[in-house]
């Protein structure tokens, strides 16, 4: 009876099905492109969308990233209106760029409140862009999206030129090494390393860019500090003792009885001005950026963009009144710089002087390669946004592997190089490139406020219409004014440019327009009616394994009708193409040759589908094998499948696929793996776990108590990991939703997710329910309940869940 007993229980058991397991991770089992292990190892380990919460910064980090592009147009400003000024006036320059100053101050003034209001009303980023199109429509916001796009690439130019100034600068002045040969190396190499550093993320790294402004203004302030103090006491020296005819010598003075109202005297003054106006670039940042700060937005942004003025009209003031009285020359190479040069007075020549002469200068340069790193965030941004208006390509919406707009990111650094190299990293030349773009965002931001406060009736309304009217006009006289008196001066490229890239982008959105408008209506192939019949030809030039997969999966559709057919263009090859197809495993479907005496494939291909059509009344599907080979090789092959398929897809009732073969992989196989007897399988045979549960029946093995929710789990018990999980048993798990779908179970609906860990995944299914909030592809979850099954893979019926809070958030809720 024993013997008898036991002897059952064996068989029973070796009848009995495996036991469940757990979704598999396949992903590890596939191998990466060479593409992305490159990109990997320059980049890093790519980064996950719930990464983009947590961005935003608190007010002085904040104020410290976006800030350094206006704070740091101090540094260089008043140089850019001596620039202009000695040469015309000589020694009367140094007085009349006082005047200038407070004109530019005061434009200052009244862009910052008209800044302030724009960041009060739009909270999203995009500034002058938001507003126009807000405002005005898409069609004129693409004047602000080009006037700002042009003014970014300008800026990373400008700013990075003047860093590598300031290095000059303290070089010459301190150990009288002169490096202007290597300057525009220099920067170059600076573009690179901003553009790689964002590629990989570094905008996250708020702290560190906030540190450059602060120690910037810090030393620069202090020098004015102590500057104005010396002035004061009567000890400030004259710039004299600096001047002398080493790199590059100082510009020549003008002829101090000039003429204020003559021809030359007035077009001076306008350069000097439009030269100037090149300290309020940046301005625009913290609108472009205000969805950076925390709640509340628009108070913080409106507090950044006072402190933010206050530090560069205070610096613009300072450094033009020492500039004034200690007489500091522009030098013609830009080196050494006129606030080094006011620093090394300042600070005087001793140990104390060098060592604040160096920090000046190492501040200066950090914040203005800083200022050109802002431009790396606000384009990438910008052109999402116009993009996403459908007129730039759409390749600038996709965020890249470490969730930059990395489109934008390396079309920024391209085209700024380009920049540099065509000016020979000249900043003069470049800044008679900065302000149009600059002054028509100004321009087309406060234009809109006013149409904004002119049709909503609001408290201090009148006060508001009289700034954003006042600030337009002024911006407006700006740009006209530097696109005249600056436009031989290189300002033409900026005038030209303009209107052809508004054009492009307009007809570029009218391209997307007409493609949206050609999916969206029924054409007259649409309406054709389906037949129900489907023959299947295979174009076949070869006997090998890209054709054999062709016809694999030709048979999986169980056509009407299955066909190989050869387009002839060499007789001998098609001879042995019929010899060698009779011997291979492929000799079930015949072979069909077609002479094609004038070797115009695609043309022969749309005859023999259209012909097929004709003749057997059934859809057409043509089958185009196409090899797949690594990038060294693809210029040896041609594209004949793509052709093809473009010509046969625009016929009625005729369908092209292409049907890809990984030749690199199938190389890989030969020279290892099986080939070599190591018995590992090919990373394609690896079994790719269960297909997803939109695809496939439920069969359900449940015990009853798996339908009743864990009530009384204990919240303390650590989750296990999911590779650990054992059927009928209890189990606490944690991990990441990959899926949902909504399917029948018994008649009823099923809600079911696929919840992995870095170990595996499982089934949660939650019956009688359609949708849950928070049970999303993408939630963090912590389930608890027992394990049951289905189909073979473990699953969990009804469990208990929390919905864990991802990056930046708060928990979501439980059930």
């Amino acid at each position: 009876m024993s013997t008898s007993t036991t002897g059952a229980t064996r068989q029973e058991a070796s009848e009995k099905p495996p036991l469940p397991t757990v979704l598999s991770v396949v992903s590890a089992n596939i191998p990466e492109s060479l593409g992305y292990r490159v990109k990997r190892t320059l980049l890093g380990k790519p980064l996950v969308n719930d990464q983009l919460q947590g961005e935003k910064l608190s007010r002085p980090i904040a104020l410290g990233v976006l800030a350094p592009d206006c704070v740091s147009s101090s540094a260089y400003g008043t140089e850019q209106m001596l620039h202009e000024l000695v040469p015309v006036f000589g020694v009367a320059g140094f007085a009349l760029v006082m005047p200038i100053t407070y004109v530019i101050l005061l434009l200052l003034i009244v862009l910052t409140l008209c800044y302030r209001d724009v960041v009060s009303v739009y909270t999203k980023a995009g500034g002058a862009y938001v507003v126009t199109r807000e405002q005005f429509g898409v069609k004129w916001a693409q004047v602000a999206a080009v006037a700002l796009l042009i003014d970014y690439v300008v800026t990373v130019a400008v700013q990075v030129s003047a860093g590598t100034i300031a290095v000059s600068s303290w070089l010459s002045l301190t150990f009288n090494i002169d490096i202007t040969g290597w300057s525009i190396w220099i920067s170059i190499f600076m573009v690179v390393l901003l553009c790689y550093g964002n590629l990989r993320g570094i905008r996250e790294a708020g702290r560190a860019f906030a540190f450059p402004m602060y120690f910037y203004v810090a030393m620069a302030g202090s020098t004015v500090l102590l500057g104005l103090f010396r002035l004061f006491g009567g000890d400030l020296p004259h710039a004299n003792n600096l001047h002398d005819t080493n790199n590059g010598g100082v510009l020549s003075l003008g002829h101090s009885t000039q003429s204020l109202v003559a021809v030359a005297g007035i077009l001076g003054l306008a350069k000097a001005f439009a030269n100037g106006g090149s300290s309020l670039t940046g301005l625009e940042a913290i609108s472009n950026g205000v969805s950076t700060f925390r709640n509340p937005t628009g108070a913080n942004a409106r507090k950044s963009m006072l402190w933010m003025s206050l530090m560069l009209g205070s610096l613009v003031l300072g450094i033009s009144i020492l500039a004034w009285q200690s007489q500091t020359m522009p030098y013609a190479s830009g080196s050494p710089s006129v606030l080094a040069q006011l620093a090394s007075l300042t600070w005087g020549k001793g140990a104390v002087g060098n060592v604040m002469l160096t920090l000046v200068q190492l501040a200066t340069a950090l914040i203005l390669y800083t200022g050109g790193n802002t431009s790396f965030n606000g384009f990438p941004f910008l052109a999402s946004f116009v993009a996403e208006d459908s007129f730039l390509p759409r390749q600038f919406l996709h965020r890249g592997h470490r969730l930059s707009f990395s489109n934008g990111i390396i079309v920024l650094a391209i085209v700024s190089l380009a920049l540099l190299i065509f000016t020979g990293g000249d900043l003069s030349s470049l800044v008679d490139l900065y302000a149009i773009g600059v002054f028509t965002g100004f321009t087309m931001a406060s234009a809109g406020l006013t149409k904004y406060h002119w049709n909503r009736p609001s408290r201090h309304r009148r006060v508001k219409l009289l700034i954003n009217g006042s600030a337009f006009v002024m911006s407006l006289m700006v740009v006209l004014i530097f696109a005249t008196v600056k436009f031989t001066g290189g300002a033409w490229m900026v005038v030209v440019a303009f209107p052809i890239g508004v054009f492009a982008l307009i007809q570029l959105n009218g391209r997307y327009r007409r493609e949206a408008a050609a999916l969206a209506e029924a054409p007259a192939s649409a309406s054709v009616p389906t037949l129900t019949r489907n023959t299947v030809l295979v174009l076949v030039d070869s006997v090998d394994l890209a054709v054999i997969k062709a016809l694999r999966y030709a048979r999986s559709r169980h056509p009407e009708e299955l066909r190989a057919v050869h387009l002839m263009t060499d007789s001998k090859h098609a001879e042995e193409l019929r010899r060698r197809w009779d011997s291979s495993n492929a000799a079930d479907v015949p072979l069909e040759v077609i002479e094609v005496a004038d070797r115009r494939l695609r043309r022969a291909a749309a005859e023999l589908a259209a012909r097929t059509v004709a003749e057997s009344d059934t859809e057409v599907t043509i089958m185009l094998p196409r090899r797949a080979f690594a990038w060294t090789s693809r210029l040896l092959h041609d594209r004949t499948a793509d052709k093809i398929a473009s010509a046969v897809s625009k016929l009625p009732h005729v369908t092209a696929m292409i049907v890809p073969f990984n030749v690199v992989g199938a190389i890989e196989e030969m020279h290892g793996g099986v080939a070599k007897g190591n018995g590992k399988a090919p990373a394609a045979a690896v079994r790719p776990g269960p297909r997803p549960a939109a695809r496939r029946t439920k069969k359900l093995l449940l015990d009853a108590e798996c339908v009743v929710a864990d009530q009384d789990a204990d919240a303390g018990v650590p989750a296990t990991a999911i590779h650990g999980v054992s059927w009928r048993n209890r189990a606490k798990l944690e991990g990441r939703i990959r899926s949902v779908y909504v399917g029948p179970v018994s008649g009823s609906p099923a809600l079911e997710a696929e919840l992995y860990d870095e170990t595996g995944g499982i089934t949660l299914i939650f019956l009688g329910r359609r949708a849950i909030p928070g049970i999303e592809p993408g939630a963090k979850v912590r389930v608890e309940g027992m394990v049951g099954e289905t189909e073979g893979y473990l699953a969990m019926f009804n469990p208990r869940y929390v919905l864990l809070p991802r990056d930046g958030e708060q928990g979501a809720g439980e059930g």
